[in-house]
């Protein structure tokens, strides 16, 4: 019987295990829509169980990259498509984008449109995929790297990211340097693996300055100009409102700076304000932003250079890259009024 062998199945073995024709299991395998939700899982099933093994008259995967971004909005993007393309135009390979509208999980829409696509490979950028997701590119031997994961992405998968927690360290050091006592943060969204270490990070430098953290100071936020906006409000509004703001990336910093301007208060005469990223837009800011640079251009080469290794059934060096960062000062920071 083809259940008893330790070998991957052909198309035909697998269609006489579901009870299905070949012609079926072939449109699962390339991920047609046209199948039946109940008749795909189960031969997704037999293919997580049993293996896929294409038969001589192999289709080759295409000359591409599938580039999944959890939003397109702001110069985050280009800066990562910067880096992808730098890397996939040595190899000869396109690139092709998706946009999740601020999921960070792929709908079933999108899987199908993968598999029929035939990617080179998959860069997941602040976002990953579900474990049926990451069997069915496993079992069509499509590769996966994440970028800037949004969770712990385990030792399973490779992933590339930034040194988060030192990077907050070293925004919320030189904060105290300059004078500052009560320091806000504006984090990121909670199940966010880089909001959380960068908030980790400012926790530990007010630790060693023998600083209390004051959690009225700290607030959860998106990530979102608008987010940092609306958070810089509620914290410019406190009795005892904080001299310096500390904005996990620099969309909520600028919306710091909108909320300074509303309510009238100089940057950084009577507010230091810093960010995380540094991203091309802060450089002209009035005052120009002073921020922890994130290397994205080079964590995303980085990732594409790792998922041709994979394409090429090279092993990795190492699964798990983390690219350092850069305390940038500019003029939005000096220390606290008298």
């Amino acid at each position: 019987m083809c259940a008893a062998t330790s070998r991957p199945l052909t198309i035909a073995q697998l269609a006489e295990l579901a009870g299905v024709s070949a012609a079926t299991v072939s449109k699962v395998v390339n991920g047609r829509s046209e199948v039946a939700p109940e008749t795909r899982a189960a031969v997704e099933s037999l293919i997580r169980e049993h293996g896929y093994r294409r038969q001589k008259r192999r289709v080759s995967p295409a000359a591409l990259i599938e580039l999944v971004f959890h939003a397109l909005e702001g110069d985050y993007p280009i800066e990562i498509i910067k880096g992808v393309e730098q890397v996939a135009r040595e190899h000869d390979l396109a690139v092709v984008l998706s946009e999740l509208q601020h999921r960070h999980t792929p709908g079933k829409g999108w899987i199908e449109g993968v598999l029929s696509r035939r990617p080179s490979g998959v860069i997941a950028v602040f976002s990953g995929l579900t474990g049926e997701q990451r069997d069915q590119l496993d079992a069509r031997d499509i590769p996966l790297v994440l970028l800037d994961p949004s969770g712990d992405p385990g030792h399973r998968l490779p992933s590339v990211g930034a040194s988060n927690w030192s990077g907050g360290l070293s925004a919320t050091r030189h904060l105290l340097e300059l004078g500052h006592r009560r320091i806000a943060i504006v984090t990121g969204p909670e199940h966010a693996l880089s909001s959380r270490a960068r908030l980790d990070g400012y926790r530990a430098a007010l630790d060693q300055a023998g600083v209390p953290v004051d959690p009225e100071l700290i607030c959860e936020g998106d990530f979102l100009v608008a987010g940092g906006r609306a958070q810089a409000h509620r914290l410019l509004r406190l009795p005892d409102r904080p001299t310096a703001i500390f904005a996990c990336n620099d969309g909520q910093a600028m919306g710091v700076y909108r909320a300074a301007y509303d309510l009238g208060l100089r940057i950084p005469g009577e507010l230091s304000v810093i960010g995380f990223d540094d991203l091309p837009q802060v450089r002209w800011a009035i005052p120009p932003l002073t921020t922890v640079r994130q290397p994205l251009t080079e964590m995303a080469a980085t990732a594409t250079a790792m998922l041709v290794s994979l394409t090429r059934g090279e092993p990795l060096t190492q699964s798990r890259v983390e690219l350092g960062t850069d305390l940038v000062i500019r003029g939005s920071t000096a220390p606290p009024p008298a």
